[in-house]
Order: structure tokens, then C-alpha cells, then sequence
């Protein structure tokens, strides 16, 4: 029951943020078709293509049919180009996954281990290097690594993108900077959760009593401690795979890499109404779908939060 609970809400919600996107984007003034045809459009122009894209039915209307349609795996129709934008946002989702999902791995592959390190030895010195890190934004990281890594020392190409099944080798050398950048700053923070969780773990009478039968500290923090020291780095996680989401934005913008984010930013700037409305409804079904995903695995990690029969 509690797990429908919790997909109903997902549910309700993603209905409440596609209502809002719809009508802030109707808010916005002017005829999407003007805008689209240019002002030296005649009238005539500018009433064939309103009619062509249904911008003159009622919006009650204009709505169903846009949910319609992302519900079959159709996203509409580009203002700007007049073309279906469904391969383009299925090509340019996949980019961006792949950019946030190693972002992400990487990250928690430095931060649990490195957090767990400092919970025990208290390294002044890196723990200040996460201070830094946290307080660095990550396009900053991007920028200094292709001063140093591409300009100057020539190891790395600057920016561009090159599909897997073309040529693995130049994927690989065009994705390390990007991750790179996303990760450090993302890490950094995920280190500092994973060290106070720790810590407060280590305070509570079970460790002190696991330790009093005979366990070595490493084994009773393994066996007692790390369940109850993962659920608040497991809510801090969702929370930067969201930040990630939209901190990929500028990232894309800066190596020049084809995914939605700079997807919405061309459109925002052609004023393509209807390419920025499904590109924000995604990005908003990916953050809730990320919640929901966090919000079940804390049923999981933690029996406690089962409703009791």
C-alpha cells in the first residue's frame, strides 16, 4: 500500500508541473506562430500555421493533445523548424543520461570511500579539500580543465561529441572532462554527508556494543552501522542526481556536447514554445521519477518505514 502511495503522488504530481508548464508557456506573450514565421509574415501565413498547429483550438484542448502525445512517445512539433522533434530529444536525452549516470557513479565511487576515510582519521587537510570543492562550480572545473588539459598540455580534446558506435576511443577522450567536471564538485559534497553519517554512526551504543563482543571496528560498522549511515546519504544522493540534471545544462554549454540542456537553450533563445515545453516537462519527469526512486529505496534500506500490519 505504501508503495502505491507513493506512485499516486508521483503520479498527481507529474499531472499538477505539466498544468503548470502548459500554462506558463501559453502566458508568454505573443503568437508562437509570429514568432516562428518571422515579423515580415503576412497575416495569411501566420493564421495557416496557427491552424496547422492547432494554436487556435481551445487550450483545454492543446493540452490533452501534448500529454496525448508525450504519453505515445510523440513530443510534438518544432515552431522553429517545423519538424518532428521526437529523434532529436530521444538522441539528446541519451546524451545527457550518459554525461549525468558516470557523473554520479563516479562520484559515489570517491565520495563513500573517501567519507569513510575521514570519519576515522579526521584529515584536516582533505577534509578543507572538500570545502573547496563544494564551493567551485563545476562549469569553473570544466573551464580550468580545458585550460590545462586540452590547451595547454594537449592530452584531451577541447569540446565536441562523437557517438559510441562510431569511434569508442574519441567517445571516451570527449566524456572524461565533462564527468570529470560534474563529479569533483558533486564528490566533494557527498563526501562531507558520508563522513558526518559515519561519525554519528560510530556515537551509538550498538557499535560500542558490537565492539564489546569482539568485532573489530571496520567489521561492526560493515554488519551494523552502514544501513542506518546510508539513508541520509542516500536522500542527499537523489538530491544531487537532480542538482546533476540541471547542473548538465551548462556543462553541455561549455563542451559543446549535444544533450538537452543545450537543446533548451537553443530553443529558449529561438523562442521554440513548444520544444521548451516538453524539454522542461522531461527534466521535471526525471527529477520526480529520481524522488520516487529515492523514496522507495528508503523502504528498503530501512524496514522501519514498512506501514505496520
Amino acid at each position: 500500500m505504501t508503495y502505491l502511495k507513493a506512485l499516486a503522488k508521483f503520479v498527481l504530481t507529474l499531472f499538477a508541473a505539466s498544468v503548470a508548464i502548459f500554462l506558463l508557456m501559453r502566458a508568454v506573450p505573443g503568437n508562437p506562430a509570429r514568432v516562428a514565421l518571422g515579423v515580415n509574415a503576412t497575416e495569411d501565413a501566420v493564421a495557416e500555421l496557427t491552424q496547422t498547429l492547432g494554436l487556435d483550438r481551445p487550450l483545454i484542448t492543446q493540452y490533452f493533445e501534448w500529454v496525448g502525445g508525450l504519453l505515445s512517445g510523440s513530443f510534438g512539433t518544432s515552431l522553429s523548424s517545423q519538424q518532428d522533434i521526437t529523434p532529436l530529444v530521444l538522441d539528446r536525452a541519451q546524451v545527457s543520461l550518459i554525461l549525468v549516470g558516470l557523473a554520479i557513479v563516479l562520484a559515489l565511487a570517491g565520495a563513500v570511500p573517501m567519507g569513510m576515510w575521514l570519519a576515522r582519521t579526521g584529515n584536516t587537510f582533505v577534509s578543507a579539500l572538500t570545502q573547496i570543492g563544494i564551493a567551485v562550480p563545476s562549469f569553473l572545473v570544466g573551464i580550468i580543465m580545458v585550460a590545462f588539459f586540452a590547451v595547454r598540455l594537449g592530452w584531451l580534446p577541447a569540446n565536441g561529441w562523437i557517438p559510441p558506435d562510431q569511434n569508442f576511443g574519441g567517445f571516451i577522450a570527449r566524456l572524461i572532462m565533462p564527468v570529470i567536471s560534474l563529479a569533483l564538485v558533486q564528490g566533494a559534497m557527498l563526501t562531507r554527508y558520508v563522513r558526518s553519517s559515519i561519525v554519528d554512526v560510530m556515537d551509538q551504543d550498538y557499535i560500542r556494543t558490537a565492539r564489546a563482543l569482539g568485532l573489530s571496528h571496520a567489521e561492526a560498522l560493515r554488519r551494523h552501522g552502514l544501513r542506518n549511515a546510508a539513508l541520509p546519504v542516500l536522500t542527499v544522493t537523489g538530491l544531487q542526481l537532480t542538482t546533476l540534471i540541471v547542473g548538465a545544462v551548462v556543462i553541455e554549454s561549455v563542451f559543446v556536447i549535444p544533450g538537452l540542456g543545450s537543446m533548451l537553450l537553443d530553443a529558449v533563445s529561438n523562442r521554440d514554445l513548444t520544444t521548451v515545453q516538453t524539454l522542461v516537462m522531461l527534466l521535471v519527469f526525471f527529477t520526480l521519477a529520481i524522488n520516487l526512486a529515492t523514496d522507495l529505496a528508503y523502504r528498503v534500506i530501512d524496514p522501519r518505514l514498512k506501514e505496520k500490519r
